[in-house]
């Protein structure tokens, strides 16, 4: 299959080639929940169950900020007590030689940090959690 792509105003014609037939739905982007939030719409990204003997309890997701990717931690930008606005830079995650911002979902009050520089996440993991 030829396809043409443009950099920098230069057009350039090249040739892919399918290896896999990946059928599975992509979302445009991560899109945190927020709770109260009408603003924002809601998306249904699918998350694998959770092994029976999983560690951590059951938490009120409302109360929680996840991780959007698999990444190392770079900076914890806020501290328990802090009180954040929406959008308000929380931690900076590296993945795959990438930047991803964690913000606020939503105003509240930090109780915990669950994570601190040089930490690996994982997808979903729980990265702050709100009073």
């Amino acid at each position: 299959m030829k396809l043409q792509i443009g950099i920098d105003d230069k057009k350039y014609e090249v040739e892919v080639e399918v290896l896999e037939d990946d059928s599975t739905p992509r979302t445009a982007g991560y899109l945190p929940h927020m709770p109260g939030s009408a603003s924002v719409p809601s998306v249904h990204t699918p998350v694998a169950p959770r092994p029976a003997h999983a560690t951590e309890t059951h938490v009120n997701e409302a109360k929680v900020c996840r991780s959007p990717v698999a990444g190392v931690v770079l900076r914890v930008n806020t501290q328990p007590g802090q009180t954040l606005q929406p959008h308000d830079l929380m931690i900076v995650l590296e993945a795959m030689k990438m930047e991803t911002t964690v913000t606020a979902p939503a105003e509240g009050k930090v109780k915990s940090i669950t994570v601190q520089p040089g930490d690996a996440v994982k997808v979903n993991q729980v990265l702050v959690e709100f009073e």
